[in-house]
């Protein structure tokens, strides 16, 4: 069913246990893979180690690995993580020099709320949240009480109920903005019962619920076609969730970081996005 072929075989990252212990203890060695700590620190010199989910990120950096590093200078080293709050955390501990998976309102939620300082430093593609469904191939026909799962972080959250909003399948406040939650929701003419769940577990659940809204990187890896398997797909246009690279702040100027930034806006990774991905996931420039 997938579109996209992968390169090479994934190396995934346990949760369940791991992921609990990480978001209370400093390590996260168990099931990361990261036990032997961050690059010698900066300079022209040493592995830049970055942490991303599988897909795409994980993909686009191992095309970088492969095809442009060495060229440029640049010892890379990937680390693939199966969720969304280890590599934030794994990048303010120093185990990760950079990471490659998030949107900037996710990022900014993320240090509020943890503590953590971590900046953005360039854009580099845009992966389309999508409603999925095996019950029906069309939003407006959901039947009336029908189970809707959106993933449970906050942002996450609110971007899949705007998503729905935005087709009139639910609606929000006005001032419910990028972090609305259920108790947002004004009017729901068919009576859906929004199921919260974590990212990971959303394209599991489409055996057991009418519908998902599933984040890009999820789909993919699932083996879902956001352009051809959504019933729903986020617009492109105006859209604030460009996936960044992100470092710990005062690493921005780090010099592997630059390199790294200038190959993931090249053309050379924007063909390799439009040719790999077919739409389902968009570069941010041109090329």
């Amino acid at each position: 069913m997938r579109a996209v072929k992968r390169s090479r075989t994934l190396t995934l990252l346990a949760t369940g246990t791991a992921l609990a212990l990480g978001l209370t203890a400093c390590g996260f060695d168990s099931g990361s893979g990261s036990d032997s700590g961050s690059s010698d620190g900066g300079g022209d010199g040493g592995t830049l180690v970055v942490g991303a989910t599988a897909v795409p990120a994980g993909e686009v950096l191992a095309y970088v690995k492969d095809h442009l590093a060495k060229k440029a200078g640049l010892d890379l080293e990937i680390k693939e993580f199966t969720d969304y709050v280890l590599p934030n955390t794994a990048l303010q501990e120093g185990s990760l020099d950079a990471n490659l998976y998030q949107h900037k309102p996710y990022l900014d939620d993320f240090n509020k709320s943890k503590g953590t300082e971590l900046t953005p430093v360039t854009e580099v593609y845009l992966p389309p949240m999508g409603v999925y469904s095996k019950k029906t191939g069309d939003i407006g026909e959901l039947r009336d009480g029908a189970t809707v799962a959106v993933p449970n972080d906050t942002t996450n959250e609110g971007r899949a109920l705007q998503l729905l909003a935005g087709e009139g399948v639910i609606g929000l406040r006005k001032d419910a903005g990028p972090d609305a939650s259920p108790a947002d929701i004004t009017s729901n003419p068919k009576e859906l019962v929004i199921k919260e769940l974590d990212p990971a577990q959303l394209p599991r659940s489409l055996d057991d619920v009418d519908a998902a809204v599933v984040n890009n990187n999820y789909a993919l890896d699932a083996g879902l076609s956001p352009k051809k398997d959504a019933i729903l797909l986020e617009s492109v246009q105006d859209n604030p969730y460009n996936n960044v690279l992100a470092v710990k702040h005062g690493n921005e100027d780090d010099p592997r970081v630059k390199k790294l930034a200038a190959l993931l806006t090249s053309p050379e990774v924007a063909r390799f996005i439009r040719d790999t991905y077919q739409g389902s996931v968009l570069p941010v420039t041109g090329g």
